[in-house]
């Protein structure tokens, strides 16, 4: 079973947060927070929405940055996303 999205939508997943001490000590994802960053899974069509025309910016394998209080969580087989309008996607992440 796989997400496909409508619109303008867009599908993520988390990324595992992970802090490192200034000695370099790895700690696994216990932040308190649920991280903001997260990897483009499935991408919407786009096209024409309440009236404009809707380009899609991203595409799955994007490591992004979204809105805080934004989308819906959805469990698929064991595995957690979320569901965001494209314009709750804040920055996509370049290395």
């Amino acid at each position: 079973m796989r997400l496909v999205p409508l619109g303008d939508r867009v599908v993520l997943k988390h990324l595992v947060a992970e802090e490192t001490t200034k000695s370099g000590i790895v700690l696994p994802g216990q932040s308190k927070e649920k991280p903001q960053q997260a990897e483009v899974v499935a991408v919407g069509p786009g096209g024409v929405i309440d009236g404009k025309e809707v380009k899609m910016e991203v595409k799955p394998g994007d490591q992004v940055i979204y809105s805080k209080y934004s989308g819906t969580e959805v469990k698929l087989e064991d595995e957690e996303y979320i569901v965001v309008k494209q314009s709750d996607i804040v920055a996509i992440i370049e290395a």
